[in-house]
């Protein structure tokens, strides 16, 4: 017997509409100098941000934004009832550094870069089952500690080909919560879960064709178990397909009767750099889609711009091993509908 709770396949069903209280985005120096400045709480100047390693670098922006994110709902950690986070480093360790210094219980998690939509999945599940009150979700990259584990150090000086993306060094935090004395800046409606899709792409620098697959398998299931369609969304947001995946996605909706409305989709790793930041197809990263949701998206929220949005973060699960031992790369999309209060 199907749970109530679950529509279709696929997409789970919010009754208790969880609201997001609060966000931060902390964005690194190249970051800044894009089109969403801005937007971000802060931009750390030093990609070091005064560490001795790229990996503690990242660890100090995911804490940066957790903790400016429940500072900014008038909690402290102690009102927390569990941390969400996860990066794209090995045993997710920039997380669990961070996790360390706030103190809360914590669950991590790896979907590489739909990390921030999956996290925002479980804890508005965890919220709208009352498992918890208030749910903190953090993820994040950097583009030096990414580089060094995926493809190459830096002081190497490989050539970046054209489909290669630039990993995004930021972090971004929401917290859901229950709380009705919290500010609302949207509610999560309903979450629709991604499955592994594997079209065989094996190039570590073209993770846009590999992610795209899934994206429109996502999207295309959100649609038919909910009976929705882009005229019921201001966005259709994708996670950090750059300009290869964005490519891709048309042509796979196309193919599916389904032709993406150009007026109401945006990606995240086309959205956070400007062409002449030299980034070749786009951003990536886990703090792609976090520093663009937490930032510019829910300054939108904030401004009523914007009523009802898919936000739809794509990964690319590969791994250095697998990558290694010639393995292909399975994709993945998690997707989750925020809405403003009417």
């Amino acid at each position: 017997m199907m749970s109530p709770n679950r529509i279709g396949q696929s997409t789970i069903l919010l009754p208790s509409r969880p609201r997001i209280a609060a966000s931060a985005a902390i964005a690194g120096k190249k970051e800044g100098e894009g089109p969403l400045s801005s937007d971000f709480d802060a931009i750390i100047e030093d990609d070091l941000f005064g560490e001795e390693t790229w990996e503690k670098a990242e660890s100090r922006f995911q804490f940066a934004a957790a903790d400016a994110c429940i500072r900014k709902a008038g909690l402290t950690g102690k009102q927390v009832d569990i941390a969400l986070g996860g990066d794209l480093l090995n045993q997710i360790m920039a997380s669990a550094m961070a996790a360390r210094e706030l103190h809360i219980p914590f669950l991590g998690l790896y979907g590489a870069c739909s990390t921030m939509a999956e996290s925002l999945c479980i804890a508005s599940m965890l919220v709208d089952g009352g498992y918890a009150r208030n749910a903190l979700c953090t993820v994040s990259s950097h583009y030096c500690s990414a580089e060094r584990q995926y493809r190459f150090p830096l002081e190497y000086g490989c050539q970046r080909p054209p489909t290669a993306q630039w990993t995004v060094t930021g972090a971004g935090s929401a917290l859901v919560s229950s709380d009705d004395t919290l500010p609302t800046l949207c509610r999560c409606t309903h979450a629709t879960i991604g499955r592994i899709v594997d079209m065989a792409v094996k190039d570590a620098n073209n993770m846009g064709a590999a992610m795209a697959p899934a994206a429109a398998d996502t999207l295309a299931r959100h649609f038919a178990d909910t009976g929705r369609g882009y005229a019921d969304y201001d966005l259709i947001i994708t996670g950090d397909l750059g300009q290869v995946g964005h490519d891709v996605l048309l042509t796979l909706m196309q193919e599916r009767g389904l032709p993406l409305d150009a007026a109401r989709y945006m990606d995240c790793g086309l959205a956070i750099f400007d062409k002449e930041q030299d980034v070749h197809a786009g951003g990536s990263g886990c703090g792609c889609s976090a520093v663009v949701l937490n930032g510019h998206i829910m300054r939108r929220f904030r401004e009523r711009t914007l009523h009802r949005i898919l936000f739809m973060a794509t990964g690319a699960l590969l791994s250095p091993t697998s990558s290694q031992q010639g393995g292909t790369i399975p994709g993945i999309a998690h997707a989750i509908v925020l809405e403003a209060d009417a």
